[in-house]
């Protein structure tokens, strides 16, 4: 773990729980593209209010990333990757971005937690992420749909 801030965050955790003192070191990531956005969704994570996060799948396997999996952890940091919490995965599910449901923008937990928020501000970040590899956002493009807890900070 190449983050200083992180590494000592995982081994505060770690002290407390000796027992994921043998598991690989956690990803270390911050939310969106924009330093606004990414300090925004570390604090509604720090304040249990976002539980969620959601990749579009083809953008994964563009960026050559694996696929999250229950009980991964992740160290989640601002902009500048000071470390804010941890959270760890609690379940994964692929769905089209059509069948996306008024619950789950809930528990994702930005702007006023409703579907349409939800729906305009993420089709204008596939939009930004899919340019990249010369493709757009469709209704039917999955989603990875990432539940999480939070587990220290």
């Amino acid at each position: 773990m190449d983050n200083a801030s992180a590494r000592n965050m995982w081994g505060d955790y770690l002290d407390a729980h000796l027992e994921y003192t043998s598991i690989e070191a956690p990803k270390v990531i911050h939310f969106c593209d924009n330093e606004k956005d990414a300090n925004e969704c570390a604090n509604l994570v720090k304040s249990n209010i976002k539980k969620a996060t959601s990749f579009s799948l083809l953008g994964i396997q563009y960026r050559n990333e694996s696929l999250p999996k229950i009980g991964d952890f992740i160290v989640v940091t601002d902009w500048n990757k000071e470390a804010v919490c941890i959270i760890k995965t609690t379940a994964v599910k692929l769905v089209p971005y059509f069948n996306i449901s008024e619950d789950y923008a809930k528990i994702e937990g930005e702007g006023d937690q409703s579907l349409a928020y939800w729906k305009k501000t993420h089709w204008d970040y596939y939009t930004r992420e899919l340019k990249a590899y010369g493709r757009v956002p469709r209704e039917s493009m999955i989603i990875v749909c990432q539940e999480f807890e939070k587990v220290y900070g």
